[in-house]
């Protein structure tokens, strides 16, 4: 599939009255569900489900009236089930809101969580055009806001990476760089997947310490090896046959994206692969819905978070001398785009 700089364009229907106070409350939803796991609801039930909401607040120390409000709150989201005075986690909320559940989402939903204030202050953004929380705080600055941003990725690079390393061209890789990698999850997963692929995830000091922690809490120390530095200014070296950009170039302006891309064909060996999966928009910038909210995200606390448009990223991998780029969206649910090309 060819990127489509023209994908569908159609404009979000109106909201009515009632749609706009909904969207106005439309936190509420979030707020009780990120209260819900601070309180250990979801992982309370899973030990002793058909439970009363006072013995679920005798189990956790917490206040019987609030408990079975917040209780209720999650029914009526349709996350716990409610059965009598008993309650129950849903299938969904057992598999992705239990800690070390098979499908735990409780570690990703934490970052959704960590800037949950700083969208409180969207405005003053706009106004000022500054990011209302400094980067440099989950990114090493402060260690524990780091380790738990660290883990959040990780947590999430988890369900994304699942889904799309099957879909990357690696045969016969043997070295990889992974650029801006985070936890270092993606590296490891394709590492699993390519027997005789080594990977080095090159991100900042603060970054990297806890994702070395996690690359030998996996027993991958031989296969993913850890790079600190700043991939502004740190070479790219290499020859690398592939060079990855998984969800960290939407922080980035578009000319320090188009000097990236180039650094990267630079460092590829002939013949090698330039992998880039973010969120992307089509040429409005508007649609889908998703990725244009997301850029607002990403410009609460970077400088120049955006997100770009298929047609934008594939002008900058072909004006680096790329050939080849292709497009495709990620699995459903992931709103995720990847994109792919190589060196003649």
């Amino acid at each position: 599939m060819q990127p489509n700089a023209s994908r569908s364009a159609t404009a979000a229907a109106p909201l009515d009255a009632g749609g706009i106070v909904a969207l106005a409350s439309a936190y509420y939803g979030s707020a009780t569900l990120f209260a819900a796991l601070d309180c250990g609801l979801f992982g309370q039930l899973a030990k002793t489900p058909d439970a009363t909401a006072a013995a679920i607040a005798a189990a956790l120390q917490l206040d019987p009236h609030g408990t079975r409000l917040l209780l209720d709150g999650c029914v009526a989201l349709g996350l716990i089930e409610k059965n009598g005075d008993t309650y129950r986690n849903t299938p969904a909320a057992a598999a992705t809101l239990v800690p070390g559940a098979a499908h735990d989402l409780t570690r990703a939903i934490r970052y959704n969580q960590d800037v949950y204030g700083a969208w409180g202050q969207l405005a003053k953004r706009v106004r000022t055009g500054c990011p209302v929380e400094a980067p440099s705080i989950h990114l090493g600055e402060d260690t524990e806001r780091t380790r738990r941003f660290v883990h959040a990725m990780h947590g999430r690079a988890l369900g994304i990476g699942r889904a799309v390393v099957p879909l990357l061209e690696l045969e016969g890789a043997r070295r990889l760089l992974d650029v801006g990698g985070g936890p270092g999850t993606y590296a490891m997963l394709m590492a699993r997947a390519h027997e005789g692929l080594h990977a080095t995830v090159l991100d900042l000091p603060g970054i990297v310490a806890v994702a070395h922690e996690l690359i030998a809490a996996a027993n991958m120390e031989q296969r993913v090896a850890t790079l600190p530095g700043d991939y502004h200014t740190t070479p790219f070296d290499g020859p690398w046959d592939a060079i990855t950009f998984f969800g960290v170039l939407h922080q980035e302006p578009p000319d320090t994206i188009a000097c990236l891309m180039r650094s990267a064909y630079a460092a590829l060996a002939p013949g090698g692969r330039i992998f880039v999966l973010d969120l992307m928009t089509d040429d409005t910038h508007a649609h889908p819905p998703f990725a244009a909210l997301f850029a607002l995200n990403m410009s609460l606390s970077t400088e120049h978070g955006w997100v770009f448009s298929e047609g934008e990223m594939a002008g900058w991998l072909t004006a680096a001398g790329f050939e080849g780029v292709k497009s495709r969206p990620a699995p459903p649910p992931m709103p995720h785009v990847l994109m792919t090309a190589r060196k003649p």
